[in-house]
């Protein structure tokens, strides 16, 4: 018997670039999830038309209008029931979000950031990495604790650091990566093969490829 496919609310605060991914992916029938609601803390946030102009429903929280973090979580928590959410994907989603909220979707809310993880939690990723004159940098797909930028890894890509890189360039083709990295987790996740074990994540079946990426080449 076909499982059925699991229900995503996307969470975004801008242009959404890696829910269109979500989203793209997610057409396909053997897909194991669906995006099925995407809501903004920021009204004008340039996803949601993009959004509902692929039928899909939006949700605007200006967080501006609540006098707290809990009141506005509330109504996030609200939405994401309305749509019957079962998985939350965090997309660009500018607010930090509270204890209480993450511990109501333990297990089942998804990050991506912008580095491999645990090296550059935080902001300024790639300047930071520049700095630091890494060789390789990446993304990382987790699920979400309470600490920023910690939780369970579900997936991960490598991408190298080229030597006229400046911090846009370098953020580019990390995005790149990305767009392609959350949707394969997703996949993993939704479908089972990616399971919590502790605080760790447990792939059920070999994913992985043996060669190795370098960062000078040769």
């Amino acid at each position: 018997m076909t499982q059925p496919r699991k229900r995503v609310a996307v969470l975004i605060s801008g242009r959404g670039s890696n829910m269109m991914s979500l989203v793209e992916a997610a057409r396909a029938p053997d897909y194991p999830a669906e995006i099925v609601c995407v809501i903004s803390n920021r009204p004008e946030a340039p996803g949601l038309a993009w959004a509902a102009a692929q039928g899909i429903a939006t949700v605007a929280i200006d967080h501006k209008a609540y006098a707290t973090r809990v009141a506005f979580e509330a109504k996030l928590h609200t939405a994401i029931l309305d749509a019957r959410g079962e998985l939350v994907c965090m997309a660009g989603f500018l607010r930090m979000l509270t204890g209480g909220f993450i511990d109501r979707w333990r297990d089942r809310l998804v990050n991506i950031h912008p580095s491999l993880l645990p090296s550059f939690p935080g902001l300024d990723t790639h300047a930071r990495a520049l700095d630091e004159g890494v060789k390789i940098v990446g993304c990382t797909v987790h699920l979400v604790r309470l600490e920023m930028d910690t939780g369970p890894i579900i997936a991960q890509a490598a991408v190298p650091v080229l030597p006229e890189d400046t911090p846009e360039t370098l953020g580019s083709r990390v995005l790149k990566a990305e767009h392609r990295l959350y949707p394969h987790a997703l996949k993993l996740f939704a479908s089972g093969q990616a399971r919590v074990v502790g605080e760790t994540i447990q792939i059920l079946q070999s994913v992985n490829q043996d060669t190795a990426l370098f960062s000078p080449s040769f």
